[in-house]
């Protein structure tokens, strides 16, 4: 089995490695390939930093599922961090500080009320822990992939590895901290009116969701986390070049996915120089330089861990637009 076989039969395809290898390109193509093969396919960029409109040629407006002219069965999406957290600041009542709209010094003071709170809870004292607007935004994605769609595969364009690796272990991270909230909120959420009432003399007409919002979204994360870790509905596909130290980043990579359950069979080997009677003495000695660490790749990753290897050229032009990545998913897809 191989690439072609997971883009054709799996939900998700995740495509990840070492910055500057190739990932969005390598996605791009193999979700063009399986959209012109049958499959109604959603290709996702996580990645804060997007190159995925680029890839295609195509405006992507922050945030929304853009069908892909000329592909009746491609959308693509590229999500928006900062959107996702001010979104879920709203939902927790946050969008004005931690005392939940209160303004003045009872909003202050209730700031100082919670902060310590949270500070009994655990190590962190905040309720926006570092890099959680990027967790959010991904787990936004796994809530959508547990609810209703008409999608068939959903290709993930992953962010460079350091990124990606802590994106893997989300659905701990997201429950734990989505359970501290709640947990909070639950806390508070008996006094807070009172007090609230007490001071401005306001009655909280509308029913507060917030709690029933929170506990559906880790659901949703968690159910995710099954789906990611079964290999008979998701698998990821480790894109690098012939370089050392992408050999050494590919090896870190590998570690983690064994080490939360991430199915993995395929690794694909980019960039590599072709034609060695048309090469300058520089690209030679580069493509001895490739050779010599493909050989490494091929005994370390095909013959001693059983991964499938694909190898991808060096294009003269760049890989960019529909005829490109056609071209670039013909050597994909073997």
């Amino acid at each position: 089995m191989g690439l072609e076989y997971d883009l054709m039969n799996l939900k998700m395809v995740m495509f990840g490695g070492k910055g500057g290898v190739g990932k969005t390109s390598c996605a791009t193509s193999a979700a063009i390939w399986a959209a012109e093969h049958g499959r109604n396919t959603l290709i996702i960029s996580t990645d804060p930093a997007h190159s995925l409109g680029d890839s295609l040629d195509l405006e992507l407006p922050p945030g929304e599922p853009t069908p892909v002219p000329g592909l009746e069965l491609l959308t693509a999406l590229e999500i928006n961090p900062q959107a996702k957290m001010s979104e879920f600041q709203e939902i927790l009542g946050m969008d004005q500080g931690l005392s939940m709209g209160m303004e003045g010094p009872m909003g202050e003071m209730m700031d100082g009320v919670l902060q310590g709170m949270l500070g009994d809870e655990g190590d962190s004292p905040s309720l926006n822990p570092p890099g959680i607007d990027e967790a959010l935004a991904f787990g936004k994605v796994l809530e959508f992939i547990e609810t209703n769609h008409d999608y068939d595969l959903i290709v993930f364009d992953t962010a460079p590895t350091g990124h990606t690796l802590r994106l893997l272990g989300l659905p701990e991270t997201m429950s734990g901290w989505i359970g501290r909230i709640i947990k909070l909120k639950s806390r508070v959420g008996r006094i807070f009116g009172s007090i609230k009432r007490m001071f401005d003399g306001s009655e909280d007409s509308e029913e507060d969701d917030s709690m029933e919002v929170l506990e559906r979204l880790n659901y949703s994360i968690l159910n995710a986390r099954e789906d990611i870790t079964n290999p008979l509905v998701n698998t990821f596909i480790i894109v690098m070049i012939p370089e050392e130290m992408a050999i050494a980043e590919t090896n870190r990579l590998l570690t983690e996915l064994l080490k939360y359950g991430i199915p993995n069979t395929t690794i694909v080997v980019n960039q590599l120089y072709q034609d060695p009677d048309e090469l300058c003495d520089f690209c030679k000695a580069r493509r001895s330089m490739q050779e010599k660490n493909l050989k490494k790749i091929t005994s370390v990753y095909e013959e001693s861990l059983g991964k499938s290897i694909i190898e991808i050229p060096l294009f003269r032009e760049e890989v960019k637009g529909y005829s490109k990545l056609k071209e670039m998913g013909q050597f994909l897809i073997q």
